[in-house]
């Protein structure tokens, strides 16, 4: 496990500059995170966000864009806009989650 400091974050990443440990994470660094990726956060932004990181508690794995769509209530389309290319893996970049299962 590394640690990297991302704005004054000292925090532990895998390989791929994912959060290995989601208690570190906090709003701020999300904030980094998205600039990180060229992601400016809107309100819309932290809905997906909060509704990962709560859905995330609740089941103990990162939500699949299905998942976050059906039951978080935002449409697929929506999470193509907000995180461009690669909803699912971006966004729990910036929530601070661990990539999905079946990410590439």
């Amino acid at each position: 496990m590394t640690t990297t400091t991302i704005d004054g974050h000292t925090v532990h990443v895998n390989e791929e500059g994912f959060l290995t440990d989601p208690s570190e994470w906090d709003e701020d660094l999300a904030k980094s995170l998205a600039a990180q990726i060229g992601i400016d956060l809107t309100d819309e932004h932290w809905k997906a966000i909060r509704f990962l990181r709560e859905d995330y508690a609740a089941q103990g794995e990162t939500a699949t864009l299905r998942r976050i769509s059906t039951v978080g209530g935002i449409p697929t389309k929506q999470l193509f806009v907000l995180f461009p290319q690669k909803p699912a893996k971006k966004l729990a970049y910036v929530a601070g989650l661990p990539k999905p299962h079946g990410c590439v």
